[in-house]
C-alpha cells in the first residue's frame, strides 16, 4: 500500500496534533503529514486564523487557478485547510488594520458570520464561504479538504478523552469554551493547550474516533471529505 503525502494548512501546532490523530483513525494506508502553515521559515504569516487567511491570499496571488493545478502543491495527494468554527465569531478588525483593509479591497466574505447554534452547520456554511473568498481567484479542487472543528479542535480531544456523559460534552459543538475549560478540569481530566500535553492525549482521538464522530458532526464531515478525496 503506497504512502500518502498530505499537506496541512492549520491555525497552530496543537491543531496539527489533533488532525494527525484523526487521520490515523480515518486512513488505512500510511501517510506523511507536511505542515505548510504555520511554517517556521515564513514567520510573517503568523499563526491562528489570520495566518490561514494570509496563506490563502498568498496562494491565490501565486496561482490563480484551481489548487489541484498549483505546481507548488503537485507532490501532495491531499491538501487539508483547517479553521476552527469559532472563527465565524471573529472580525477582520481583530486581525489588524492591514487585514481589515484587505478585506474591504478584495471584497472578502463578511466576518463575523456566526449564526445561532444549534445547528452548527449554519455557521459552518458562511465560514466556508469566507475561506473561499480568501482564496479568490483560486479555488478549491478535488484534492482539497476543509477541516472545520466546532468550535475548536480541542473539542475533538475533549470528546475523545472525557468520560461518557461528562457535562462538558453536552452541546459541545455549540460551546465556544470547551477547549479552554478542558485545561481547567480536575487534575485527572485536565489537558492544557500545550503541544506536549496534546501529543500525550492524541492517541485517544485515534482510538475513540467513533465517539468523537458521535459527539461532533464536523468530525464525521471531515472523515467523509477525506475518504472522498483519496
Amino acid at each position: 500500500m503506497s504512502e500518502l503525502s498530505i499537506a496541512l494548512v492549520a491555525e497552530g501546532d496543537t491543531d496539527l496534533v489533533i488532525i494527525e490523530a484523526a487521520l490515523r483513525a480515518i486512513l488505512e494506508q500510511p501517510f506523511t503529514l507536511t505542515q505548510l502553515q504555520p511554517e517556521a521559515t515564513r514567520p510573517k504569516m503568523g499563526t491562528g486564523w489570520c495566518g490561514v487567511l494570509k496563506w490563502c491570499d498568498a496562494s491565490a496571488q501565486r496561482h490563480s487557478d484551481c489548487l489541484d493545478s498549483d505546481p507548488t502543491l503537485a507532490r501532495f495527494d491531499l491538501l487539508i485547510i483547517h479553521l476552527d468554527v469559532d472563527v465565524a465569531s471573529e472580525s477582520y478588525a481583530n486581525a489588524g488594520d492591514t487585514v481589515q483593509k484587505m478585506a474591504q479591497e478584495k471584497n472578502w466574505h463578511v466576518l463575523p458570520c456566526a449564526q445561532p447554534c444549534p445547528p452548527v452547520i449554519d455557521s459552518v456554511v458562511p465560514l466556508k464561504a469566507a475561506l473561499d473568498s480568501w482564496l479568490r481567484p483560486a479555488s478549491r479542487g478535488t484534492k482539497t479538504v476543509l477541516c472545520l472543528p466546532a468550535q475548536a479542535s480541542g473539542t475533538w480531544l475533549a470528546a475523545a478523552s472525557l468520560p461518557n456523559g461528562h457535562a462538558l460534552l453536552t452541546g459541545a459543538e455549540c460551546n465556544i469554551n470547551v477547549e479552554s475549560r478542558l485545561s481547567g478540569l480536575p487534575m485527572d481530566l485536565r489537558i492544557r493547550k500545550k503541544v506536549r500535553e496534546y501529543r500525550e492525549h492524541a492517541p485517544n482521538v485515534t482510538r475513540n474516533w467513533p465517539v468523537v464522530k458521535a459527539v461532533c458532526s464536523q468530525a464525521l464531515d471531515f472523515e467523509s471529505a477525506v475518504l472522498a478525496a483519496i
